[in-house]
């Protein structure tokens, strides 16, 4: 797979290393924003980004705390994860921000950029396209849901994907449901896909920690993946 090379930004006062895995050949290629879970820039993102890189896109693994930051313990990561969570402004903003530098990115067509993101980073990708920013797709994985700015009829430019566990405690049928209506409501194109039986962190091969409510299921995660290739691949080509 591709090698990682970091990729700086600086937000708000934080320094911010993300981590960019390039496709062979000469571009411009599409882009895919890979934002992770409340963790921190861990081994998730940087899979999927050299996955993606293997597909032909020019992936970037965001860092939204700073420094790069990965939380091995999840207890560990609340003070970060909550300080850009409890801030809609800043949240939307760093998305934002991460955006445009992909967006900016020499090899990278501007016009075809995509994002997905896990957990804290599906919330993420959300509320990029929530922002009305020109983005193919997003395409969020067990991410979190509700929102204090849901998205303004015609908003939304791309096509939104979630992929969800029936038994994830964090993201309950409710919230689903609402992002559902939501979506409705603003005439987005969406698909939301429910694994029944998969709770949080479905994708999630790597996590080495167990707590209720949270494990990893090879099914949802290979369909969701396979789904993620197909969308991309046809929002690409147009």
């Amino acid at each position: 797979m591709a090698e990682l090379e970091r990729l700086e930004l600086e937000h708000a006062g934080k320094h911010l290393l993300g981590e960019i895995a390039r496709p062979s050949g000469a571009g411009p290629h599409p882009a895919v924003l890979v934002m992770a879970s409340a963790l921190g820039l861990g081994p998730q993102p940087r899979h999927a980004a050299r996955a993606l890189a293997a597909q032909g896109y020019v992936a970037v693994a965001t860092d939204m705390y700073g420094e790069g930051a990965f939380f091995a313990d999840p207890s560990k990561a609340g003070e970060d994860y909550m300080a850009v969570m409890s801030s809609p402004d800043l949240l939307r903003a760093r998305v934002l921000a991460w955006f445009a530098r992909v967006a900016a990115l020499p090899g990278v067509d501007s016009a075809r950029v995509a994002a997905i993101g896990y957990c804290f980073g599906g919330a993420c990708v959300l509320d990029l396209a929530r922002s009305g920013a020109e983005v193919r797709a997003v395409v969020s994985y067990h991410g979190i849901l509700t929102t204090t700015t849901p998205a303004r009829p015609g908003a939304i430019k791309g096509v939104v994907a979630a992929w969800c566990g029936g038994k994830d405690p964090y993201a309950p049928p409710e919230t689903i449901t609402a992002l559902g209506e939501e979506l409705t409501a603003a005439g987005a194109r969406h698909q939301i896909t429910t694994f029944a039986d998969a709770a949080h962190g479905l994708t999630d091969r790597w996590h080495s920690f167990t707590a209720p409510g949270i494990a990893y299921d090879a099914i949802a995660d290979k369909v969701s993946w396979a789904g993620t290739l197909a969308l991309l691949a046809e929002v690409f080509s147009a």
